[in-house]
This record gives C-alpha cells, structure tokens and sequence, in this order.
C-alpha cells in the first residue's frame, strides 16, 4: 500500500527562480537564529547569508571518521601545521589520515585551557550502527604516527561531544559566534563534553556545531545553543538548525531533512538511509534522485532535487570571488506499507 504527500512548496518565487520547498522556511517551526547579527560588520558571510535566508541543509561533509587532536593555543589559517603542534610531525600525520579515511580537527577547551587529562586525542566513528569515540592522550605528538587509529586506544565517551568552529584565522564569524556557545552549552548542566575545533566548513552557517558520535551538523545555532543539548541527551535532532549528518551524500542528507518534517520523526537513529537512485535531470542544472529509507510503517521514498543558486555570492568572509551553492527541494514523498 502506498501514500503519497505531496510537501508544499515554501517559496514559489524562491531567489534561485527554483518552485518547491524551501527548507531554511517553516513558518511552523522558524529556525533560530545566531543573534545579535550587529556585533558582526553587515559585510560578513554569516550576516549575509542571515538576510538572504541561506539554507545550509545537505551540506555536512562526507567524514564517517575523524582523528580529534587537542592542541591549545592559536591556530592559523591551517590549524595543524600553523599552531604549536609539532611541524616536523604535521604533515606525516595529515598524510597518514589522508591513507586511513579520517578527518583531522584540531581540538581546545574554551578559553585555550589544557584538558584536566592533559594532551588528549580520539578517533570518532561515525558510521550508523557503529557510532563511537575513544579518547586517549599522548606523551608527544609523534605518538600519533605509531598508536592505532582503529578504537582499540583509549576509553570510550559515553557522553556526546560537541565541537564548536572557531577557527577565526580561517572566518572571524566562526570565532565571533563559536566562543560564546561554547560557554553557553558548557553551562548547560547536562552531560557534554565540549571543545572549539577547527574550521567545519560552511562559515556562513555560523555558529556551526558538529556532535560525535552522531555525525550531526548544526549550523546558524544562537548564541543560548537552540536546546541543542537538551535534544542531544534525549537522543533527538533540533530540525530548525540541521544541516545534515556526516557521511551521508547530500541527496540523502536532504531527503531524511524531507521525511523528519513531514513524519515529525526527529530520532537521531530514525530513517536510516537504504539507498539513493540518480533520476533523469528535469532540467539543465537540476539534478533529482530518488531516496529510501526504512520508515516505522514502511519504506520512505523522498524524490529531492538541486538547483544551483541564480546569483553568486561571496560565501565566506575570506572568498576571492563570488560562488554559486546548491539548493535542495523535494517535491514529493511516499510511504509504502509492507503488503
């Protein structure tokens, strides 16, 4: 047995000259937003994309691991070969990391104090079912090129780690509205374990959180954390502020966004992706797929589509020029009962 909703379009005369649903717009649920934008200059990316109404749905990155170096102090625009961890070790350990699937952050408490445990690190994994993180600390940097990257190392977390852009050598929106959430969501009194982290990309989307080992991104959370760590500790997602779950390609990303708001399901493990079909183009510069994920009445299937934005913009803060993004839409989706 099949139903079929079609979701109603948000914006019919979108900026990209694109029909269907806007997902940074729900007049039902407005998204938070990072205020106030006035202690940034108006010129910069997060207080732009504010007044566009940018949507950073589908953009979290495709990382399913990632190696957590903790390293105090400022960081330059690359933070692991510009900060005072090892020079002579940086680039081995970036290539190592290269060679395993693992994605480097450079990791401090807030304020740049040392960690009570002192020189700490963690591989995360990501991958749905297999969600972990093992910590462990090191006596020198070099340590890192020998001890494994597999969780065989260190003690399992059993509280979600929150990790909070900023990077401000890489995008000053970044520093300007990470720090202040760090304190806020350290002071939230719930288990968190929360570090500033180097740049998670999308700076526009400012503040931007990741939460491991979920693989989680957050984007544009206000400076109070938007209940990101009340959801957290309930084992729920705050839709408003979601940009998609890492490791997942955008289409899927995008699709689970689609299905969450329509089934009001916002359990981090519900709608786990089976599988994404590339669909015919409708259009030039369109691309559609259709998504399945595995429903609690049945399977999911969202058809989702992208369109490249009508104007370019200067997307971050830093950017030489100005870029087109993708936006993502999705026209229609269906339940299919078992029979």
């Amino acid at each position: 047995m099949e139903t079929v909703a079609a979701i109603p379009d948000g914006d019919p005369a979108g900026r990209d000259g694109s029909t269907g649903p806007e997902f940074c717009r729900d007049a039902e649920t407005p998204a938070p937003r990072s205020t106030p934008v006035g202690r940034l200059d108006p010129a910069r990316c997060s207080v732009q994309a504010l007044v566009r109404g940018d949507s950073g749905l589908a953009t979290a990155p495709p990382a399913r691991r990632w190696l957590l170096v903790e390293q105090p102090g400022p960081w330059g625009r690359d933070a692991l070969l510009e900060s005072r961890f090892d020079r002579r070790v940086a680039s081995r350990l970036a290539a190592r990391a290269r060679e395993l699937g693992l994605r480097i952050q450079m990791v401090r408490r807030a304020g740049g104090r040392l960690a009570e445990s002192g020189r700490r690190w963690a591989v995360a994994d990501t991958t749905p079912g297999v969600e972990t993180i093992w910590w462990s600390t090191r006596e020198s940097d070099a340590d890192l090129l020998q001890l494994p990257w597999d969780g065989s190392a260190g003690t399992p977390s059993q509280a979600p780690t929150y990790l909070v852009c900023t990077h401000g050598a890489h995008d000053v929106c970044c520093a300007v509205r990470g720090r202040p959430l760090t304190r806020t969501l350290e002071a939230t009194g719930e288990a968190a374990d929360v570090w500033e982290t180097s740049h998670l990309g999308g700076c526009r989307f400012a503040a931007n959180v990741v939460v491991l080992p979920s693989g989680l991104y957050y984007g544009q959370v206000p400076e109070d954390g938007g209940g990101l760590v009340a959801a957290s500790a309930a084992g729920q997602v705050v839709l408003p502020l979601l940009r998609g779950r890492a490791g997942l390609v955008p289409a899927a990303q995008a699709a689970q966004h689609a299905a969450r708001r329509e089934l009001g399901l916002l359990g981090v493990r519900d709608l786990p992706v089976r599988r994404v079909q590339a669909l015919p183009a409708p259009a030039p510069g369109v691309d559609r797929f259709d998504v399945v994920l595995t429903g609690p009445d049945g399977d999911v299937v969202v058809t989702v589509e992208s369109r490249l934005s009508g104007t370019a913009e200067r997307l971050t803060c830093s950017a030489a020029s100005p870029g087109h993004w993708r936006s993502w839409h999705a026209p229609a989706l269906r339940v299919i009962a078992p029979v």
